[in-house]
């Protein structure tokens, strides 16, 4: 007999602004506690000395967690020059000192440099695993392995403020794209290394950033529902964003019961105005005038142009 999974199937998106200090891990099982989700996960990892946007996926919402891994993102960050240290952030340890003598004329043609795509040999401490083990570990054992540069683009840089040794930028990126890499880049550009001081994520794809919530605010509500005897989904759940916020973007296509069901059972179908390849939405409905479309998940075109099955929703009543 299966085990029962502990919790209720609660299912979307929470935008949490991750506060400085947590690691994306203790926020996202933060979070699980506080809606008694069965099932969470978060959506690329922000360290722990970063702060702001991290969508975490409750139940169903996690089988489309990998697409807001793959979209873009915004952050803004304060670089610290002169100082450069082991992590490329304000956590390291330096590694080296030097005066900062830097105009703005050469820093604007430093930063030039990053916009567009180029190539980034992504960062020792990141997450990224070799041989089974993410390059952090290595890194913290003092082991240097091999990382291949990979392409990335910089959509838009822009420069907030230049003060003495501290450089402010906003910068909106392609997925996979390290921040502390840039500024440590920036550093050795500039000729006297630098370190990322402060680092926020402002934005993750198209998320709407008032509706982000803090872990205080959810605490707050938490307990303000238990204290009113209110019971707490009725005041945590409306924070949650659709499923189908997760692949935003992404073209549409309609079945009817029939072909919703072949889909569930894991069999291809011929969908209403589907495209000649790529993923897709699929929605239970007549079309995108049907304000009763149900999303039932995502599917791709398969080699003999039927809409088949990739990450379909399974919820209770099915």
């Amino acid at each position: 007999m299966a085990k029962r999974r502990k919790g209720r199937p609660v299912n979307g998106v929470l935008l949490l602004d991750k506060p400085h200090g947590l690691s994306s891990n203790h926020a996202l099982q933060t979070v699980k506690r506080i809606y008694f989700a069965q099932k969470a996960g978060h959506t690329g990892a922000l360290d722990p000395l970063a702060t702001g946007m991290l969508p975490i996926c409750l139940g169903e919402g996690t089988k489309f967690s990998q697409y807001l891994l793959d979209t873009d993102k915004t952050y803004q960050v304060t670089a610290k020059l002169g100082v450069r240290t082991t992590t490329s952030d304000a956590g390291g340890e330096v590694v080296s000192e030097k005066a900062v003598d830097v105009s703005s004329e050469q820093l604007a043609v430093a930063l030039e440099s990053f916009r567009g795509t180029t190539q980034q040999v992504p960062s020792m401490y990141s997450a990224l695993k070799y041989k089974g083990q993410p390059l952090y570990k290595y890194a913290r054992e003092g082991i240097e392995v091999p990382r291949e540069s990979r392409d990335i683009t910089v959509f838009n840089l822009e420069l907030l403020r230049f003060e003495q040794d501290e450089v402010e930028l906003s910068i909106h990126v392609s997925k996979g794209t390290y921040i502390r890499t840039i500024v440590d880049d920036l550093g050795e550009l500039l000729g006297c290394g630098a370190h990322v001081a402060h680092l926020r994520r402002s934005a993750v794809g198209n998320y709407p950033v008032d509706k982000m919530v803090t872990l205080p605010e959810l605490e707050a509500l938490l307990e303000q529902a238990n204290s009113d005897e209110i019971t707490p989904s009725d005041v945590l759940d409306p924070l949650l964003l659709p499923m189908n916020s997760a692949v935003d973007g992404m073209h549409c296509v309609y079945v009817d019961d029939m072909s919703a069901n072949f889909l569930r059972h894991g069999n291809p179908v011929q969908a209403y105005n589907q495209p000649e390849a790529g993923s897709v939405q699929v929605y239970l409905g007549e079309d995108e005038n049907d304000a009763n479309a149900e999303f039932i998940g995502v599917g791709f075109i398969n080699d003999d142009g039927l809409l088949a099955p990739k990450r379909i929703v399974v919820l209770e009543h099915y």
